[in-house]
């Protein structure tokens, strides 16, 4: 299973880059010079897609999570929260980039699923604990 959280990350560490540079050339392209959110979906793909599955990756050589009950809901739960979190961000720093925020109930609805991208990572970090500290427990048991 620790092959299949390093392809996890490599795969976010593909997406972040190309995250990043799409922010870079596309508002060079359009001569956005302000900052945007945009510029947030690189690093948190990077960092809470990739370099978390390299983490996972190392705890579950010496540890058994894909036996705990609820590394299940972590997994599903996490992985979805990220991908809507940093979604959000690229979308929101489209509407910025490309001058949309006139427009609100598109601003209120990148803002609503923002906050249940970011409440759903919130419910994969519980899990993330709590499998570590059930996988920890079962390992000291045996």
């Amino acid at each position: 299973m620790t092959k299949k959280y390093v392809n996890l990350s490599f795969i976010y560490a593909i997406i972040g880059l190309v995250a990043g540079a799409f922010y870079r050339e596309f508002t060079k392209y359009i001569g956005y010079t302000a900052r945007t959110r945009m510029a947030l979906a690189h690093p948190h793909f990077l960092f809470l897609g990739a370099f978390m599955f390299l983490i996972i990756a190392l705890f579950s050589m010496n540890l058994k999570l894909e036996n705990e009950k609820t590394f299940k809901t972590f997994f599903l739960s996490y992985n979805i929260g990220v991908v809507i979190t940093a979604a959000m961000l690229f979308l929101r720093g489209l509407t910025e980039v490309m001058d949309w925020g006139d427009n609100k109930a598109l601003d209120a609805s990148i803002s609503g699923i923002a906050g249940v991208g970011h409440i759903v990572l919130t419910v994969g970090f519980v899990f993330m604990y709590i499998t570590l500290k059930r996988a920890i427990d079962n390992r000291a048991r045996n």
